[in-house]
């Protein structure tokens, strides 16, 4: 090797570890949140609400689907012209129309006010592996071009099983731009038969053909 490529390889070796430590710092955030709702529902459990845990997974599972299907929805969370007071309103309006429970309206509104909304699905997701640790489970995000139906959604769950995941609890998500098929991650696998996938696959086979 030159002495010529030397700094070279250092100076990529420090961009990498940069870029490490900044995608941490930024996973860091929504594990916070998340670990702040989870340490709420500790506390009320510990008071006697022992269905607390079971409330607060069906009313974020809900916002996440909400999030999956309004575009109008996702545009109050993704875009960043939209200003506090706006998000506010809409998503108080949300959390009364649902009838969540207070501790999830007050956790809304507390990551409305900090200017944390654009990262709700993160949130969501954070508080979702968390409460699964804590249950001794694993969750199993499923992500398909259209929603899937209750036997659908039992059916991967019973592969899942089947497969080796001794209790896993399926999320389902929509995403038409896996265009078929599905797309399954739970903790570091990734299970993808996507239709766009497998175009994906078909298009880089036939590159290296020519």
């Amino acid at each position: 090797m030159s002495t010529i490529d030397t700094p070279r390889i250092a100076e990529i070796a420090e961009a990498l570890k940069l870029a490490r430590d900044a995608r941490a710092a930024v996973d860091e955030v929504p594990a916070r949140y998340a670990s702040g709702l989870l340490a709420l529902a500790d506390d009320r459990r510990q008071a006697g609400d022992d269905g607390v845990y079971d409330r607060l997974a069906e009313a974020l599972a809900a916002i996440e689907r909400l999030y999956a299907e309004s575009a109008e929805f996702r545009a109050v969370v993704d875009d960043p012209r939209i200003g506090r007071d706006r998000q506010m309103q809409a998503v108080m309006l949300i959390a009364d129309s649902a009838g969540l429970d207070p501790i999830v309206r007050n956790f809304l509104g507390v990551i409305v006010a900090n200017r944390r909304l654009a990262i709700l699905p993160r949130i969501l997701a954070a508080f979702r592996a968390q409460l699964a640790a804590r249950r001794g489970e694993e969750t199993a995000e499923v992500i398909s071009a259209v929603p899937l139906t209750e036997a659908q959604a039992r059916a991967v769950e019973a592969a899942l099983i089947r497969s080796g995941h001794a209790r896993v609890r399926v999320v389902a998500r929509v995403d038409p731009a896996i265009l078929g098929g599905l797309v399954v991650r739970i903790g570091s696998r990734l299970y993808d038969s996507s239709i766009r996938s497998r175009l994906q696959r078909l298009s880089q086979a036939m590159k290296g053909a020519a």
